[in-house]
């Protein structure tokens, strides 16, 4: 990524929407950006795992978790896949655990939080569907920035 969030904001203005949510910075990477997959599921985590497992071609995973820091959606075997497969980062609306582990991983990750705790491994959810979260709708194809300041999304 080589232009700020901040930057591009005051460039681009309405054109985009900010995510108001406050994501920590887990990965190795803080700055990145790509177009948009997505991930809905609640503390289940078997999607994540496959679409991470796929060719990434730079794209960014927005895993809508509804929030929950119940239990991880990404850990470090995970994360470690979307590296190995090109994928740019991860926003994850949920925990993810192995905090110290993605810090050393070349992937950017943001997520509200942390839990050690697994999730379940059923497969239930939706991939690659328009999923808002806190008011700010990520549509796969759309391109995302992220860096230290937040997360920006085309409308």
């Amino acid at each position: 990524m080589t232009i700020a969030t901040a930057d591009l904001y005051d460039e681009r203005g309405d054109a985009l929407d900010s995510l108001s949510l406050p994501m920590l910075d887990l990965g190795g990477r803080v700055a990145f950006d790509g177009p948009v997959r997505t991930v809905r599921c609640h503390r289940d985590n078997a999607l994540v795992k496959a679409v991470l497992a796929t060719p990434g071609d730079g794209a960014v995973l927005v895993v809508d978790g509804g929030g929950s820091l119940e239990s991880a959606l990404v850990g470090d075997l995970i994360a470690a896949s979307a590296v190995e497969n090109g994928w740019a980062g991860v926003v994850v609306h949920g925990a993810v655990r192995d905090r110290e582990a993605l810090a050393a991983l070349p992937l950017g990750v943001k997520a509200l939080g942390s839990n050690p705790r697994k999730s379940a491994k059923g497969g239930v959810g939706e991939v690659d569907v328009p999923v808002v979260i806190g008011g700010v709708a990520f549509i796969p194809g759309r391109h995302l920035w992220a860096d230290a300041d937040g997360v920006l999304v085309e409308r």
